[in-house]
Formats: C-alpha cells, structure tokens, sequence
C-alpha cells in the first residue's frame, strides 16, 4: 500500500523531491506538485511524468479532486509561505514536511530524533546545514557534554535559489537553536557562505565543537561516533562524507572564548569534523549537495511516517 503525497512548490527543491520519490520511493506516490507559475520547468517536468499540477498555490491543491487522498503534504516554498501553507491546510488534517525554515513544527534530524516525532501534524526540516552538521553534534554531545558547538556551511552560490537568499536570517536562527535542541549543544552558532566560485564547489560543512577534557579513551569513543554518524547519515545521502579524521585541539589559554561562552567554565579541547555534500545529481547539479541532503532527508522522514501509520499499533495523529 503506497502513501499519497503532494509538494508545495514547483521550484529547485520541490522538483528534485519529486523526480527523487518517483525514481526511488515506491512506497510514497506523487500525485500532485504545486506551484504559483504557470511557466516553471517543475510543473512542466511533473506534467510530463503524468503528476497533476497545479499553478495556483495551496488553494489550488486543496480544491484538486483527489486531495482527500493525500496524506503527507511536503512544502518547499519558503519560512513565510509555510506559514501560510500551514494555516490554510490545518483544517484537512494533512501531516506536513516542511523544508523551510519556518520551525513551526518540531525539529527533525532523521537519523537522531526522527522515531520521536511520527505523531506529529508538521515537521520541520530544519536546514541544509542543520541537516549535515546537527547529526555530527549529537555524535559527539553523547559521549561527552558540548557546552558550545558551531557549525559553518559553505554552498555554491549558484545552488541558492531565491527561497535559500530570502531565508538567510531564518537559516541562521533555526540552524543555531537546532544545534541545541536537537545536537546537544549547551549553545550553537551557525554561519551560512554562498561561495561564487567557478566552477560551483561541492557542499562543504566544518563542525566545531568545545569539550572540557579529552584522554584516549573518550578520543577514540568520539572518532567511533563520529564515524559511525557519517555511515548513518550516508545511507539515505549516499554523497555525505568525511573529508579528513576527526581533528582533536587543546585550546590555548590566551585563545578569546569569553564572548563565546561568557558564564562557562573554559572548554580545553576543540572537536573538528570536516564534511563534504556531493548531490545524487537527480534533477539538480552534483554541486547542489545543500538541496539534495534536504529532499533526501525529508523523504527519509515521510517513509518512516507512512511505515507508522501502517502499523498495526499506529494511533491517530496529533
């Protein structure tokens, strides 16, 4: 038994999601991509695949026949629209995976509190950076505490789409609380670079994180999560990878941490893990890395929704 679901938006994003669940999720089926441009090459290339379309936004999914069908709405518009998105289908009782970085919703990260979340009506995404970094984070908050973690995203500028620009404080917001409520962290910072290189760079993502102390034991035990994170991360993103090992650090006494963590005791040892996205290169570039880690990892999550609601114990959302 398949899992109907429809997409918001008919851009970079939400094209990809589609061509992504068409080729590879058998489980969900696409029956619908929404756009608000009559012209735009996702709702042709849907047209094309025999996906019903629709130019006129929310409204028009919801007016569409077969919308009682639907169970899990994914929205790839953008923080504000979500908000509105949401609000005009609260009434349906559809399930949402939002993409934006709008955070009405509970933040999930799939391979770290996804299972937590099945029961609730709309998910958030978080963000491509929060998605590559924030599992890294929790690698190493649970073998030690993280009192500060940090994490910087550098994506092509060419793989950031109007959506991605209008969202850049909302990225930064949403990323840096993620990495506490979801990572572990005491305290998160997370920085977003468009870089314009020629020819476009592959996603790269570095994670900072400060430990109080470090012996051999707890080196090998943070390499060993760290490691076995990446494996995790890499079965539902298969270009996700470590570019170098786990980099150890003692932080030097007169090294500026106050602004940092002003009310902390000060950490001695920095955590470094260097990361590398490389896209499946479905609909978007092999240098759209940030794009594809967010479409792969939200149909991660829509599987793992529609595998609940088939189960014999599965309850009613709420």
């Amino acid at each position: 038994m398949t899992t109907k679901v429809a997409i918001i938006g008919s851009g970079n994003i939400g094209t990809d999601l589609l061509i992504k669940c068409l080729r590879g999720h058998p489980d969900l089926e696409p029956t619908a991509l929404v756009g608000i441009d009559a012209a735009s090459d996702g709702l042709a290339r849907a047209r094309r695949l025999g996906v019903a379309t629709t130019d006129r936004g929310v409204q028009g999914l919801i007016d569409m026949s077969g919308f009682h069908e639907v169970d899990i709405v994914f929205d790839a518009t953008s923080a504000k629209a979500h908000e509105a998105n949401a609000a005009a289908l609260a009434p349906h009782g559809k399930r949402l995976v939002d993409l934006t970085p709008a955070a009405i919703g509970p933040y999930v990260i799939p391979v770290v509190n996804a299972d937590q979340h099945l029961t609730s009506q709309n998910i958030n995404m978080v963000t491509c950076g929060g998605q590559a970094t924030i599992p890294i984070v929790h690698a190493v908050s649970r073998v030690t505490p993280v009192p500060y973690a940090e994490i910087v995203a550098s994506i092509a500028s060419r793989s950031a789409g109007p959506g991605t620009r209008a969202n850049v404080d909302e990225f930064t917001e949403t990323t840096s609380k993620a990495i506490e409520v979801v990572g572990g962290a005491r305290r998160g910072k997370a920085v977003i670079v468009l870089n314009p290189a020629e020819p476009p760079m592959l996603m790269r993502d570095t994670v900072f994180c400060l430990i109080d102390d470090l012996d051999d034991e707890l080196r090998a035990r943070i390499t060993e999560s760290v490691e076995s994170m990446v494996t995790e991360v890499a079965r539902y993103v298969p270009g996700y990878r470590m570019k170098q090992k786990v980099q150890f650090t003692r932080i030097e006494e007169d090294e500026p941490l106050r602004t940092l963590l002003p009310d902390e005791p000060r950490p001695r040892w920095k955590v470094s893990v260097f990361l590398e996205v490389e896209g499946a290169a479905h609909y978007l570039p092999a240098y759209a890395g940030n794009l594809d880690i967010m479409t792969s990892a939200a149909l991660e999550v829509a599987e793992r929704l529609a595998a609940h609601s088939a189960a014999p114990h599965a309850r009613e959302v709420v």
